[in-house]
């Protein structure tokens, strides 16, 4: 530590010290911009600018209790307590994306994306393209909700454009989300949005050497802490707080080890790294089936809200004839009454004052626009929402089934042909209905139409008025829509959901026809037409909910521990070197109390073929005496910030001090077999603890005492404190420029 105290020379200059209205609990840089992301004892999310302008607010409406920035800085990951994880735009907060791949609250989120760029054999970068482009226009947009204007085709707001980048993975380099929770759950997103697997902790053998002997215990209650993927994606570091069964340990004396406490599982994930190219491509199309059976759900929303507001407006004019007919003491129904006037028969009194008094040629005209104006909004829909997204879904099915063959390849990751073969016969039996639906609406919106030209007609007729001008009108369709229609509705029986499971009545002739055409070959479906267009849509979302859950999930096993290498492996050329730092609790170690580990791993050989290749390392640091640490973050790759408070002071009072370490410089001790990290591994390196040493480091003290989080930028050089007292003070890790600039002057 520097010992002239004057402010040039003072360590970690404070930028500014700014109020905050309420405690923060999750604080995290962006990688990219001059953002904090925030999120405060109410659970609020903030985002701040780093002039402490604040961009947007966003309230989840669950407990939050995690945060993790994509690695492009374009979205953000919350983790909610009751284990969903939505992830948010940049921009304006606005939810991108929600999954519910956990049933307990998400404590650790970490999205890496991959370090290295992908390359062949020949040196060659091989880039995976899309080829949906070459034969379709681009993906349709969601529908808005109406409030309509007929023949407005702007379904859609600007908004969306963010939904539409996150789902363009395709110009993404390959990332994956890892999340943990409460129970030992870990799951991997493509992406952030396509599940690739999903492992539990509880289910591992742990290896724990002791002495001369080895066992092997599981994990009980044991809850994840942290999780840290490698940025080769060969390797998955998880901290967990839990217990270690004896069942595998009785013939081993474990009277003088605890076994409560802190444990790190080193986890082989070098699948991810050795298939990326074909994961890839799969979490691509995938990703991008589901924003399309999004489009399709939307679009099937939009259309059943829009054709039942027109039915309701037509029905709540003509249901006052059966009241009329009621009130005038006749036994008839209203399509009898309208055939007799069809016919010439008679025209009663109720079927008159219905027409001349009640309904009037505003009335029909009304009704009418409200009826056929909605089928036409139907249409549009249909034409420029809904098929296009089948169409597209239809093609991208037809590629994954060729990406299904190479699973008898790799064994065990991949997808299954079988699933996926009926994934995509869904599809295609959605589109025989989406073509089915267009021809019905067509159909009923003539009928209507020509319907309501024919009662203009018989108005003008009663009130003995010239009718020239009329469009013509067709009898037989009149009598048609009568028998059929009148107190019918086939276009919302395809798409309005029953709580009955009804079935669309097909005559036995169609039926056989059908089955005549299985011959040819096609569809071995033969009753897609008693299904209605939702019952289809919903079959096709199951049959990619089967085909797509977990399809890609790795069996970690025992197995996945990684082995590590010795020290004489480590000559080699490190391709990354990846930090992992954490806080030890004081009962594994009782004789060493506050205690910080720092594990690091390599990957070896980044141009053999032995890629993958990895060893690990670790460290133990003692915070100095009279201090406790509060929180701790990796900066700059290879040094660790540590956060201070004085230990005999309250939470309310004191000072506190921040540290850097440089991890790089430190004693670190190969980890000859890392199958894992446990209390008995950390008592291995006890003899090798380093102690601390204010005078060593380069430290400033905090006139405050702080609380966590340590929210520390690597891009920007900076690291934001919570004091206890609700303020944020953001200090200058890097002052490189500013000592060359005093230098000069």
């Amino acid at each position: 530590m520097e010992t002239d105290e004057a402010p040039r020379v003072l360590p970690f200059q404070l930028q500014f010290d700014k109020p905050v209205a309420s405690q923060t609990k999750l604080a995290e840089w962006n990688p990219e911009k001059d953002l904090l992301a925030m999120v405060t004892e109410d659970s609020k999310i903030l985002l701040h600018r780093f002039n402490w302008q604040r961009l947007w607010t966003i309230s989840p409406g669950k407990p939050v209790t995690s945060l993790c920035w994509r690695p492009d800085g374009k979205a953000i990951a919350v983790g909610l307590d009751d284990g969903t994880i939505s992830l948010h735009d940049v921009e304006n907060g606005k939810l991108l994306r929600s999954l519910k791949s956990h049933t307990f609250a998400v404590v650790c989120l970490n999205w890496e994306e991959d370090g290295q760029l992908t390359k062949n054999d020949f040196d060659n970068i091989s880039t995976y393209e899309d080829r949906t482009s070459r034969f379709f226009p681009p993906a349709p947009r969601i529908p808005r909700m109406p409030g309509l204007v007929s023949g407005d085709a702007g379904f859609m707001d600007d908004t969306e454009d963010s939904f539409r980048e996150l789902s363009n993975s395709s110009h993404q380099r390959f990332n994956i989300l890892c999340s943990g929770d409460k129970d030992g759950n870990i799951c991997f997103h493509i992406f952030g949005i396509f599940p690739i697997g999903k492992i539990n902790i509880h289910n591992f053998h742990v290896p724990t050497p002791c002495g001369d002997k080895q066992g092997t215990g599981d994990l009980l209650k044991a809850s994840i802490c942290k999780v840290a993927l490698s940025r080769d994606l060969c390797r998955l570091i998880v901290m967990c707080s839990g217990q270690l069964s004896q069942e595998d340990l009785k013939d081993i004396q474990m009277d003088e080890y605890d076994m409560h406490g802190l444990h790190c599982l080193v986890l082989d994930t070098s699948i991810f790294s050795k298939r990326k190219d074909e994961l890839h491509q799969v979490a691509l199309q995938a990703s991008n089936i589901e924003d399309l059976t999004e489009v399709i759900r939307a679009s099937l929303t939009v259309m059943c809200k829009q054709w039942s507001d027109a039915t309701h407006t037509f029905h709540e004019k003509f249901d006052s004839l059966s009241t009329l007919i009621i009130d005038h003491g006749l036994d008839s129904s209203p399509q009898e009454e309208f055939l007799s006037l069809l016919g010439g028969a008679r025209t009663s009194p109720p079927i008159h004052q219905f027409l001349v008094n009640s309904l009037g040629e505003a009335g029909v005209k009304r009704v009418s626009k409200a009826v056929c104006g909605a089928g036409k909004e139907l249409q549009l829909v249909v034409l420029d929402h809904l098929q296009p997204a089948a169409e597209i879904i239809g093609f991208r099915m037809g590629e994954l089934r060729g990406l299904s063959r190479w699973r008898a390849r790799f064994q065990g990751i991949g997808l299954d042909e079988k699933l996926i073969n009926n994934a995509a016969e869904s599809s295609g039996m959605f589109l025989v209905q989406v073509e089915r639906f267009m021809r019905v609406l067509s159909s009923v919106v003539q009928q209507f139409s020509n319907f309501f030209n024919w009662l203009l007609k018989c108005i003008k007729l009663l009130m003995q008025e010239p009718s020239d001008q009329l469009l013509r009108y067709n009898s037989e369709l009149v009598v048609i829509f009568l028998k059929f229609l009148y107190d019918q509705d086939p276009v919302r029986q395809l798409l309005e959901p029953s709580e009955v499971d009804h079935d669309v009545e097909v005559d036995l002739e169609t039926l056989q026809r059908i089955r005549e055409l299985v011959h040819f070959g096609g569809f071995m479906d033969c009753n897609h037409l008693q299904r209605t267009l939702l019952k289809e849509f919903r079959l096709m979302e199951a049959s990619f909910r089967e085909a797509f859950l977990n399809a890609l999930c790795y069996n970690f096993n025992k197995d996945t521990f990684h082995q590590g290498v010795s020290q004489s492996d480590q000559t080699s050329d490190h391709g990354f070197i990846d930090y992992v730092s954490f806080q030890i609790p004081n009962e594994p170690l009782s004789d060493i109390a506050n205690c910080i580990g720092i594990a690091r791993g390599f990957m070896h050989d980044m141009s053999s073929k032995k890629r993958g290749h990895t060893s690990l390392e670790a460290v133990l640091l003692s915070v100095p005496a009279g201090y406790h640490c509060v929180d701790l973050s990796l900066y700059k790759e290879s040094q660790i910030v540590l956060l201070l408070n004085e230990s005999s002071t309250s939470e309310s009072s004191g000072e506190a001090c921040m540290m850097i370490v440089q991890a790089s410089d430190l004693p670190f001790v190969s980890i000859t077999r890392s199958t894992c990290l446990n209390n008995w591994e950390l008592n291995q390196l006890k003899d090798s603890v380093l102690h601390l040493q204010m005078e060593n480091e380069k430290i400033r003290t905090i006139p405050h005492s702080v609380v966590a989080p340590l929210a520390v930028s690597a891009s920007r050089g900076v690291a934001c404190v919570f004091a206890s007292r609700k303020r944020a003070l953001v200090y200058i890790l890097d002052e490189d420029e500013d000592e060359e600039l005093s230098d000069t002057e």
